[in-house]
């Protein structure tokens, strides 16, 4: 286990009392009714890192090692299980490969609990699960913030496929090492080491094996966070989308029994997840990021048995038959009878020279930690007027030396929320710039400066700047749904009203969040969407005998 800072107390490592508990004698001997005990021999591997679908142990004499295998194949301890003590993080909800292995020490006892009796565990005990969830949950941030039980990624910090794979495992909430060969005095070795050229770059080692600039949806495959899918079964529920709407639906779907898989392209969380701190959904009085909020979710929706398959879209829906059957990018295919479209929006570009060179390269269309640590102490613009942009200003106004929002209008007061106006007004660090557009762009390998125009006077400035944020709305992802359902001209799924508020024209396939025509496009809106939706998609399976 990586050293914690012991003068920091949001380290899980330090708060090993809840990261690594010890449950009661009372509690330990609820939890072994519900498996069997073993005495394996000293050194049994219980688990290997690279499983799937391995069973919950807890130690009841001896211990049980966890290790790390790192980038090299070298294996390390993460931590030992002494007996009261649990094995498991939160690939226990899922079907994922596991990231550690668990090897038993002398004289040790274990109980075995398969998947499907720790889940009947979770639900029969709650005070236990509440202690167990807890455990998993501080054990992934652990990984996450010591690189523990991850991978390695080494290219160049402001590479666009360097921020596009950190961007997925950051997202997806897989722990990793990153190695700029730009900046890393010890880049070099670790290049010289595997045999690797700059041409190579980026890469991502994995025990050894080493990945050359994997798309997301190789990457997926290759860390194990793709599940095998059974063309011949028929989901009660297919979620295309895992933003808060489609999220909702899933948890809601899931805890009320429903057979429910989640097709997601990229990682939970949709742009919401890209936000860096959302203030103003309710229960979170001093905020929460958006992958923090989509990181709970997702959680939640695996607690209930929701299965969710990351980095593969939908392509194409038939919706003449039932089921329905839902084709993904990857030529796989899968069955559902009924289908809740929460895909969202993509992002809106600038139509600009050089812009898509760019992209990834100095361009951005979140602001969060990763992105704000490139441009730390330059100045850098943002376009746009919604909460969206305001929320990066204000995040943003911590790490550059100047905040430039741009807006083509007189200013944010009918598009932005009034407490992310009055942060901005009241930010020295923050200036705004109405009837103002980007005009041109300049740098190399990465952004190094734009020109903004004032579209009233005509007037140009240059700008050395780290980073353009672009955040100009989005455009709706329907392109799969042609031929399927109606659509407005804006090309958002037009739904009923009333009971069937959020039924499409096509039986069975529902649309929730910002996908749908006429929805409020707000963190809390979406998630109320997602959860009310789950009564229609009761009432349409009803009828059917479903």
């Amino acid at each position: 286990m990586a050293a914690p800072d012991s003068f920091d107390p949001a380290d899980p490592y330090v708060r090993s009392a809840q990261t690594f508990p010890v449950l009661t004698p009372e509690m330990a001997g609820r939890v072994a009714a519900f498996g069997t005990e073993e005495a394996p021999a000293e050194g049994t591997m219980l688990f290997r890192r690279g499983d799937r679908s391995v069973d919950f142990f807890l130690c009841l004499a001896g211990g049980i090692e966890i290790l790390d295998t790192d980038s090299e194949g070298h294996a390390h301890l993460v931590h030992a299980h002494g007996p009261g003590q649990f094995t498991g993080e939160l690939d226990l909800f899922n079907d994922r490969k596991v990231l550690v292995s668990g090897r038993v020490t002398a004289d040790t006892r274990v109980v075995r609990i398969d998947r499907a009796a720790f889940r009947r565990m979770m639900a029969a005990e709650p005070d236990i699960g509440e202690i167990v969830m807890r455990a998993f949950i501080l054990r992934r941030v652990g990984m996450l913030r010591h690189s523990d039980a991850g991978v390695a990624l080494a290219g160049p910090g402001h590479g666009a496929d360097m921020g596009r794979i950190e961007t997925f495992l950051t997202r997806n909430a897989f722990p990793h090492r990153r190695i700029d060969t730009d900046q890393d005095p010890d880049a070099a070795g670790f290049l010289e080491c595997l045999a690797l050229t700059q041409a190579d770059l980026p890469v991502v080692v994995l025990e050894g094996r080493v990945l050359r600039n994997p798309s997301n949806a190789a990457l997926a495959d290759a860390l194990g966070l793709a599940t095998a899918l059974d063309p011949d079964h028929v989901h009660d529920l297919a979620v295309v989308g895992a933003g808060p709407a489609g999220l909702a639906a899933a948890v809601y779907a899931a805890s009320e029994g429903l057979d429910t898989i989640v097709i997601e392209a990229v990682a939970p969380g949709g742009q919401a997840g890209t936000s860096s701190k959302i203030e103003n959904y309710l229960g979170f009085p001093t905020g929460i990021s958006g992958q923090a909020l989509a990181g709970r979710a997702q959680v939640q929706a695996q607690k209930f048995g929701a299965r969710l398959l990351v980095s593969r879209s939908v392509v194409r829906i038939e919706c003449e038959e039932r089921p329905l059957r839902l084709h993904l990018d990857d030529g796989a295919s899968l069955q559902a009878r009924a289908v809740v479209v929460a895909t969202g929006a993509r992002y809106r570009k600038l139509d600009l020279p050089r812009y898509a060179e760019l992209e990834g390269n100095g361009i951005y269309y979140a602001a969060t930690a990763m992105e704000a640590g490139l441009c730390a102490g330059a100045e850098v613009v943002v376009v746009g007027g919604g909460n969206s942009a305001g929320q990066a200003a204000v995040f943003l106004a911590r790490h550059a030396a100047h905040v430039h929002v741009l807006v083509r209008g007189p200013g944010l007061a009918a598009t932005m929320s009034r407490y992310l106006i009055e942060r901005i007004e009241a930010s020295e660090r923050i200036t705004l710039h109405p009837f103002t557009e980007v005009t041109a762009l300049e740098g190399e390998r990465a952004l190094t400066g734009l020109v903004w125009t004032d579209r009233n006077s005509g007037a140009t400035e240059h700008r050395a700047v780290g980073a353009l944020f672009v955040m100009i709305g989005a455009e709706p992802n329907t392109g799969w749904l042609k031929g399927c359902v109606d659509l407005d001209s804006g090309g958002f799924v037009r739904t009923g009203s009333g009971e069937t508020f959020f039924c499409s024209s096509a039986p069975g396939v529902f649309a929730v969040g910002d996908v749908r025509s006429g929805s409020v496009k707000r963190v809390a809106s979406g998630v109320g969407e997602g959860s009310v939706v789950v009564s229609a998609i009761h009432r349409y399976l009803e009828p059917a005998g479903e």
